[in-house]
């Protein structure tokens, strides 16, 4: 992974005193791949469809996940969802673990990411159209069971 940083001095440099001692340094075909995506100006092109695909995929995860019965917000980062289970009167933990056995669909606890997440799910929408929609398909079926 490669990422940058933009803040007040102060911060920033406490940051590089926390990371210089943490990560060694990013592999160089990663920093070469960083340098082109910054630089190249055909590069521009695929950042934009990749930006419209997301958004795509984005929209129908939220719509899906909303119209089975999880109440989920639109997120503005990442390429994840983080929708509410609690009207199926499950923790995550037993959501997550039903889930998987019964329709083969993996989501992560909300928990795992900090108190605030207890009683919601993340799922991943970095995955192509099909599979979402059919990640949706199977989640429907389970909400029929057990929402």
């Amino acid at each position: 992974r490669i990422g940058y940083a933009c803040g007040p001095a102060d911060l920033l440099g406490a940051m590089r005193k926390i990371h210089q001692y943490l990560i060694m340094s990013a592999p160089t075909v990663g920093q070469e791949a960083a340098l082109a995506a910054f630089t190249d100006p055909t590069t521009e092109g695929y950042v934009q469809d990749m930006i419209a695909s997301y958004d795509t995929r984005r929209q129908l995860i939220v719509s899906g996940l909303n119209e089975i019965g999880l109440d989920c917000f639109e997120p503005k980062g990442a390429f994840y969802a983080f929708p509410s289970i609690k009207r199926t009167g499950m923790d995550e933990h037993t959501f997550c673990e039903l889930l998987l056995r019964e329709q083969q669909v993996a989501v992560i606890p909300g928990s795992a990411f900090g108190r605030g997440g207890e009683g919601h799910v993340r799922c991943a929408y970095a995955a192509g159209a099909r599979d979402i929609e059919e990640a949706l398909e199977r989640m429907y079926r389970f909400m029929r069971t057990h929402g």
